[in-house]
Parts: structure tokens; C-alpha cells; sequence
């Protein structure tokens, strides 16, 4: 029976994978400390939900320092990021339906099995300066065109015109933090300001997404489990992984069994709230 329960739970959580989402929907993977998996959810949130949805879904490298999800996603049929799509922006704008997305697929990095698309960093800090709130929402208004869920791996810097944008633009907010007391800390403090600067429904209905560093059952992780769940809408969990180790390009089908489980789970929780 538990076996059963356990097949049955996960195929709820693909169909909310696949459901009709009624509007293209933006997740924001955030916490202003460094080092607590941001860029490894993105990377894996959007290869679960592409594995399931079969198309639609981009992670975009929004890290305003050298970013590296571009490098541990996605194979680079070329060296364009960012930089280059907002260099030609204008002409991007004005195209529709298969020519959009033909001339956008030139600036796109895909992962292996294509399951998602990838739109990397830039790896100059002199670029950041250039990603102003009027450049970042002309971004998200064009991805939202040509994908159904863009997962945004944001930066550090939460004063930055660019972060507060794509918080701003988010439909679902991911929490993602490890179990440490100082990376707990800072998600913590980011909720905080985010009820300060009036997006309080944001991050009282985002998703904590606790990700094991080594493998067994820290200390930590059940008092974390038990305060963000009063923080925030709901508490996921995904484990340690030896495929992640290396921190190279991450091969969603090279993931055990029990984490792809995992994730399929999380990545259900993030888009529960949208269509039926």
C-alpha cells in the first residue's frame, strides 16, 4: 500500500505539472547568500517541469556577478548571453509567432535531452549596470511570449533596480537555503524586507526549498522544516545527491531515483497555485 500511495502521490504532482498554467508564470529562485543552491533549483526546477511539460520552460541566469548557470546547464552550441540578446533587443521585439521564436532559439542555450532552455549570464560586472528595471521587465515580457514557466536564478544584491524587478514581476517565489544557521538567517531577513517594501503576499505564499549539502539528516534541518513553515506556504525538501557533487553540468537523468522524486514533488509545490 505505501508503494502505491507513493506512485499515486507523484502522479498527482506530474498533472500539476502539466496543467494548463492560464498565463506563462515566473519563479524566482532567491536568497541573498551565496552558496545555498540558487543556481542548482533553477537549473533543476526547470529540468523537472521540461521533462514533464516536454517544451516551454527557459531558466535565465539572472546573477548580475558571473553567474554560472549557463555553465552547469545546457549544452553551448555558442558563447551569446544576455548581453547579446539585450544588444538586439529592438530587433527581438518585433517579430511574432515561428519567427520569434526562430531568432530567439540563436540566442538560447538548451539543456542535453532539450527539455528546457537555458538563457545565460553575462560574465562581465560591467554589464550588470545596464540591467536596469525598464531592460529586465522588456525581458520577462518577451520570454513570457515564448514560454510557458521562465525560472529566474536572481543575485545576491537586493537593492539592485534588477532584483527588485523580477521580484516584482514573480508569480511564485522559491526560498532557497541549506541547513545552516547563517543561510536560514538570511532568507529570513530577505521575507522581512520583502514585507517592508510591500510584497508581503509574495513571500508569505513562496516556497522554502531546504537542499542537503551531504547526505543524511542534519542537526538543523527539522527546526528549519518547522519555522519557515510558518513563514512561508509550504516547506520542500530535496536530498543530497552525488551527481551534484562536482558542481560541473548537471544531467537531470544522472540524479537518483529518490531525487527526481524529490524534485518532482517540489517542483508540483511551486506551481500548485496556478491553473486546473
Amino acid at each position: 500500500m505505501a508503494g502505491q500511495s507513493a506512485g499515486s502521490d507523484l502522479e498527482r504532482a506530474a498533472a500539476v505539472l502539466r496543467r494548463d498554467l492560464g498565463t506563462p508564470r515566473v519563479i524566482a529562485f532567491a536568497n541573498p547568500k551565496g552558496g545555498v543552491h540558487k543556481t542548482t533549483a533553477t537549473v533543476l526546477a526547470a529540468a523537472t517541469v521540461g521533462s514533464v511539460r516536454g517544451r516551454g520552460v527557459l531558466a535565465w541566469d539572472d546573477n548580475e556577478l558571473r553567474g554560472t548557470l549557463g555553465l552547469r546547464a545546457g549544452s553551448a552550441r555558442h558563447a551569446r548571453t544576455i548581453r547579446h540578446l539585450v544588444a538586439d533587443l529592438v530587433q527581438i521585439e518585433i517579430r511574432e509567432g515561428a519567427e520569434l521564436l526562430e531568432i530567439l532559439d540563436d540566442y538560447l542555450r538548451h539543456a542535453s535531452d532539450g527539455s528546457y532552455d537555458v538563457l545565460a549570464g553575462e560574465e562581465s560586472p560591467r554589464f550588470a549596470q545596464r540591467l536596469d528595471q525598464f531592460t529586465v521587465k522588456r525581458v520577462l515580457e518577451l520570454l513570457r511570449r515564448t514560454h510557458d514557466v521562465i525560472c529566474v536564478d536572481t543575485g545576491n544584491n537586493v537593492e539592485s533596480p534588477n532584483w527588485r524587478t523580477v521580484m516584482q514581476a514573480a508569480d511564485q517565489l522559491v526560498v532557497t537555503t541549506v541547513p545552516r544557521e547563517d543561510a536560514a538567517f538570511s532568507a529570513d531577513w530577505m521575507l522581512d524586507l520583502l514585507h517592508e517594501e510591500g510584497m508581503g503576499e509574495l513571500a508569505d505564499n513562496a516556497v522554502t526549498l531546504i537542499s542537503c549539502p551531504t547526505p543524511g539528516r542534519l542537526p538543523l534541518q527539522n527546526d528549519l522544516e518547522k519555522h519557515f513553515a510558518t513563514r512561508t506556504r509550504t516547506v520542500t525538501v530535496v536530498p543530497y545527491d552525488p551527481a551534484l557533487e562536482t558542481g560541473s553540468s548537471i544531467e537531470y537523468h544522472q540524479l537518483q531515483g529518490e531525487t527526481r522524486q524529490a524534485w518532482l514533488r517540489a517542483a508540483s509545490a511551486m506551481l500548485e497555485p496556478f491553473g486546473r
